[in-house]
């Protein structure tokens, strides 16, 4: 798929598409971009036409210097669709992007502000339930990602073949890549710098996602080490329309290695 631009507001946006029919966004989880759903998007093009759009901060998309909030990113998906003359959608959300789209159908209750009809919503994963068990799990964590120095470097580097041999190679891999992404990336770089305390959770949706009045699948991972299943849960008992899905075996990458039940879910929640 080729990566496409376009001029949004004060913004630009990045999004690659493929296929035809009704447009369904799809928003990339936390340190992704439109690369994160390409496998799920493929094997959905046959029915509909799959945007993967790159989110406010990440991609190619604009990196405005601001303290990334969900609103900013609701914002930049409604001049996106307004832009684009969508009418009539679905939207499929990852992780931090079901988040974002958990909080745009919740501002689609005000049909006063929306120029595009949300039909439907896919939710994978979804961040955006309050955690406080999340505060300090990634402190040790923060010199390795949020430091640029050569110092890190030389720590990683050495590090390397002990990891290998300890059989910790995809675990210190994922370290590699936030930390690419990081310094790429200013929304996730904020989100860590911004979320260091409980009061900080200043726009998770827990407590508004009972408005939401589209039809929702909740899709989760058996073994997610990173969203727990109870947010999952959460979602799917607060929205009045939803049904959840548990893929056995899977983890938070699931959209990655459990690519086919993802989409074979999605399919039998819209066609039933």
């Amino acid at each position: 798929m080729t990566k496409q631009t376009i001029e949004v507001g004060q913004y630009t946006a990045a999004y690659t598409s493929v296929g035809e029919g009704i447009p369904v966004i799809l928003l990339h989880g936390f340190f992704g971009d439109s690369s994160t759903l390409e496998l799920v998007a493929n094997k959905l093009s046959d029915n509909c036409c799959c945007i993967c759009l790159e989110l406010l901060g990440f991609g190619d998309s604009s990196k405005p210097d601001i303290r990334y909030l969900i609103e900013h990113q609701v914002d930049f998906l409604r001049e996106f669709l307004l832009v684009k003359k969508i009418s009539e959608f679905y939207l499929v959300g990852y992780s931090y992007g079901a988040w974002m789209a958990a909080a745009y159908a919740i501002s689609a209750s005000d049909h006063s502000i929306l120029n595009s009809h949300l039909i439907g919503m896919i939710l994978v994963a979804p961040a955006g339930i309050r955690d406080d068990s999340f505060v300090g799990r990634y402190d040790h964590l923060r010199p390795l990602l949020l430091w640029q120095t050569p110092l890190v470097e030389l720590v990683l580097n050495f590090i390397a073949p002990f990891a290998k041999l300890a059989g910790q190679s995809k675990s210190f891999n994922t370290i590699l890549e936030a930390r690419k992404a990081i310094a790429t990336q200013p929304a996730a770089r904020s989100i860590l710098i911004d979320r260091l305390n409980p009061e900080d959770a200043v726009d998770t949706v827990e407590n508004e996602i009972h408005s939401i009045t589209v039809p929702t699948l909740v899709i989760a991972g058996e073994i997610d080490g990173t969203i727990p299943l109870w947010h999952s849960q959460t979602y799917a008992e607060k929205i009045p329309q939803a049904s959840l899905v548990i893929i056995d075996g899977a983890d938070h990458d699931l959209v990655q290695t459990h690519a086919d039940q993802v989409t074979r879910s999605i399919l039998e929640h819209w066609n039933r």
